[in-house]
């Protein structure tokens, strides 16, 4: 059997054991386009439909449970039902939640997020990262007085910001200069031709949707130098990756951005977003000197502010971001060490609690090093380890939540093994 033949036996399995999701995907398809409404959960043939969680695991339609290595794509590191968050929303849902006013949590929120991140004096709330970053471009503009914004090929900003192959036809229309990933000397160039037209550079610290790809230390220095130089500002997009430590990658980077942005995580699974940065770039939008207009009914939606306050409690001292960083890591040296042994082209990149599975021999340092990589293998392992009880990204990728265990972790390692070793002659 061939590499073609194995994924379309494992297609199958996944069809024969779920009746009652492919049902529901049918049904959906009448009313949404492709079944769903987050192109990202789109699995061929249907998509993997959740009944409800128990502890880590998710528990299919069907009935079938697997343990979650995806984390809702880093927005659910508290887990699926982190009890704390859901006593705090009981609570806010006995005295009402569709105000319209200012609540009594948003500014304690707002100075936990400040007192977090020391690049942040004040700060805006949003309902996404998507709107965050849109936002901190604004805010950049208006700042410089300049139009041109700096992003690297392959990123994600959020889905009117991607910078992959895709991503072209839903992009906002700014005034793009896009530059190739791990480049400095691009960087340099870019700047030195156009320096006094560029308001920001928009950079994620490590390409997240890209394939975790994290920046190298003369990538960031580059940034920095160009941006110093030259007037520009530096939007640091901490959506992902503020997981990284109690001040976020910045802190563990050692680096001051001007703008940050943040989602994801930080409302407890609610929808979330937040730009922040200096007092003097977010003073633009104070209404009591004439300041920008910044709408949004759900800006300070009462279940996300009150689910702040209370993650921002939980993670205060930082120490469960440590742990999770630091079994990220050795996650992540495990898969390494089986990839070694095996023949099958595999390699795994991340940070911390957030990594992709490529089906490449590696190394990675941009998405060009992607360019060869063979989806079969993608979706073989990703419904072979669906078949062996763990849920992770069709393209690979994992983001730990604070519930999966060590044990689940070493159960992880060992499918992965296994996955190896029973597709080795696929690969010769």
């Amino acid at each position: 059997m061939g590499l073609d033949e194995a994924l379309a036996t494992a297609v199958a399995r996944y069809v024969e054991r779920r009746p009652r999701s492919q049902a529901m995907a049918e049904r959906a398809a009448h009313v949404l386009p492709g079944g769903n409404t987050r192109s990202v959960l789109h699995v061929d043939p249907f998509a993997f439909r959740v009944d409800h969680a128990d502890g880590a695991c998710l528990v299919d339609v069907d009935g079938h449970a697997v343990v979650d290595l995806l984390g809702d794509y880093s927005a659910g590191l508290l887990g699926h039902r982190p009890e704390a968050v859901e006593q705090a929303w009981r609570a806010r849902l006995e005295r009402g939640w569709s105000l319209g006013t200012m609540g009594t949590d948003e500014t304690a929120f707002a100075e936990a997020i400040v007192d977090r991140f020391p690049a942040i004096e004040q700060v805006r709330f949003t309902n996404s990262g998507t709107e965050a970053n849109l936002m901190a471009i604004q805010a950049a503009r208006h700042a410089t007085g300049r139009d041109r914004v700096v992003v690297f090929d392959g990123a994600y900003h959020g889905g009117l910001l991607y910078f992959g192959p895709t991503g072209a036809a839903l992009r906002a229309p700014f005034d793009w200069l896009v530059l190739p990933w791990d480049d400095p000397a691009a960087i340099e160039e870019a700047f030195a031709a156009h320096g006094d037209e560029i308001a920001c550079v928009l950079l994620e610290p490590m390409l997240g949707a890209g394939g975790c790809i994290p920046a190298s230390p003369a990538m960031l220095s580059a940034v920095v130098e160009a941006t110093t130089d030259h007037g520009a500002l530096v939007v640091l997009d901490e959506v992902m990756t503020s997981r990284m430590a109690r001040g976020g990658a910045q802190e563990r980077l050692g680096i001051t951005p001007d703008l940050v942005t943040l989602g994801k995580y930080l409302a407890g699974g609610a929808s979330f977003g937040a730009f922040g940065g200096s007092r003097q770039v977010m003073s633009a939008f104070d209404p009591t000197v004439g300041g920008l207009t910044h709408g949004g009914t759900f800006n300070n939606d009462v279940l996300s502010m009150v689910a702040g306050t209370v993650v921002a409690d939980l993670l205060a001292d930082g120490r469960l971001l440590d742990d999770l960083f630091a079994r990220g890591e050795r996650l992540q040296a495990d898969l390494a060490a089986v990839f070694a042994e095996a023949t099958i082209p595999m390699t795994v990149t991340g940070w911390g609690s957030l990594m992709t599975i490529h089906p490449v021999a590696g190394p990675v340092h941009g998405p060009a090093d992607l360019a060869d990589a063979d989806e079969r293998w993608r979706l073989l392992f990703f419904h072979d380890l669906l078949e062996a009880g763990f849920y992770l990204a069709p393209r690979g990728y994992l983001a730990l939540s604070l519930d999966v265990t060590d044990d689940h972790l070493a159960a992880f390692v060992a499918a992965t093994a296994e996955f190896c070793r029973r597709h080795a002659h696929l690969a010769t």
